[in-house]
């Protein structure tokens, strides 16, 4: 008899779990409703950190971002952003808010975690990236994701806080050379990773792979190799695949072959309780394999999977680094800043039409970002073509019980 997902437990400190694992998708594409689904049915759900400040808007009706307008309006036409500064008490109540809402919300035996990236630098890397992290765990979160980076100093940052022990840590890396260079780092403070996601080339969003390494790299291979790894330094820590991973059938492969869970999101992004526009989801539904690629026009320096219908590939915006402004670096420098102002500099009294970049921060709050895995063109086989030609949108719950039962 063929074994299903549910005969397996993720183990986490002593809590068993269903082994699946709902990605963190930001901005607000993993609403609180979708993780807080998760959790109810067993498993673990991510809400995202990222643009923390205009998430609190939108849901919450703060005006965190009015604020920060108000106070640094005055840099608007100067391509000079190194002055301008997220507030981190602001910052932190914004996160407590976002963590404390959905930890006050949640329901069953799962858990909720938090997504956060290290390449939203904020324009003061560290601080940021310490208030951000500080907060959730004052806020309640189980659990913490280190994403986009490799984080080797996110966990020095804040190991002097009271649930530095308590609150679950993992971290996302694309290879076991990744994951050996963030164990240096645990080491230095004593705390090894509650779990490891191994993120293969198929994933959606930004990506450690190039556009063309998605031939060369095997998911299943990378996992095996950080499975090795683990086993030659005697370490018992939980190992989560990620990317393409798109049936029960497919995860139930992985656990038989050493996995302790799965982590899934693009089939999470159509589903009732996700966060994009309808609109969105129709087109995921709708999209064929051709229209699914890697970009590198975002500026984070990462590559990013997404489909080429995304508004934001056609669009030029102004910098909007005075109420938004997370992937301003160190210096208060960001790619796409940097080529708006070349732009406008060329074509004096035109607007400027940046070809190779896209305004991130603007662009994925708009939901114009249209990130996907490389097997978003099978979701229109997971659900039913409607009579006026769109697509059903399934519930959290019924795709959460196809990867577990189906």
């Amino acid at each position: 008899m063929a074994m299903s997902l549910d005969n397996y437990r993720l183990k986490l400190k002593g809590k068993e779990l269903v082994p699946v694992v709902v990605g963190g998708m930001g901005v607000n594409i993993s609403t609180a409703e979708l993780a807080l689904e998760a959790a109810r049915l067993g498993g673990v759900g991510h809400i995202s950190d990222a643009g923390t400040e205009a998430l609190a808007d939108l849901r919450y009706g703060t005006k965190f971002g009015r604020k920060k307008f108000e106070r640094y309006r005055g840099y608007i036409d100067n391509p000079d952003k190194s002055d301008v500064h997220f507030d981190l008490e602001t910052l932190a109540e914004a996160q407590k808010l976002h963590v404390d809402d959905t930890m006050g919300r949640k329901r069953g035996d799962g858990m909720i975690f938090l997504n956060c990236m290290e390449k939203l630098l904020m324009n003061n890397p560290r601080e940021t990236l310490r208030t951000r992290l500080s907060a959730a765990m004052d806020a309640g979160i189980d659990g913490i994701t280190l994403s986009a980076g490799l984080h080797l100093k996110s966990l020095q940052v804040v190991q002097d806080h009271p649930r530095f022990r308590d609150v679950m840590f993992g971290i996302i890396v694309s290879s076991a050379r990744a994951l050996k260079l963030f164990m240096r780092s645990a080491a230095r403070v004593e705390r090894w990773p509650d779990y490891i996601v191994v993120e293969g080339p198929l994933a959606g969003g930004h990506l450690a792979f190039g556009p063309d390494d998605w031939f060369e790299y095997d998911l299943g291979i990378i996992t095996a190799e950080v499975l090795e790894y683990l086993r030659g330094e005697d370490l018992d820590i939980p190992v989560i695949p990620a990317g393409g991973v798109f049936t029960g059938a497919d995860a139930v492969h992985f656990v038989e072959n050493g996995a302790a869970a799965v982590q899934v999101a693009t089939r999470f992004t159509i589903t009732q309780e996700s966060g994009l526009p309808s609109a969105a989801k129709q087109a995921y539904l709708k999209a064929r394999e051709e229209d699914i690629y890697v970009s590198t026009m975002s500026p984070t320096g990462y590559p990013m999977r997404l489909l080429k219908q995304s508004p934001a590939l056609q669009a030029s915006s102004k910098p909007n680094c005075e109420s938004l402004g997370y992937v301003l670096d160190a210096k208060g420098q960001c790619s796409y800043l940097d080529r708006y102002y070349e732009e406008l500099a060329a074509n004096k009294n035109k607007f400027p039409v940046v070809e190779d970049k896209f305004c991130l921060c603007t662009q994925m709050r708009a939901y114009r970002v249209w990130t996907c895995g490389q097997n978003t063109y099978r979701l229109k086989d997971v659900t039913e073509k409607l009579p006026d030609g769109s697509y059903r949108l399934p519930t959290v719950e019924e795709v959460f019980n196809d990867y577990q039962h189906g």
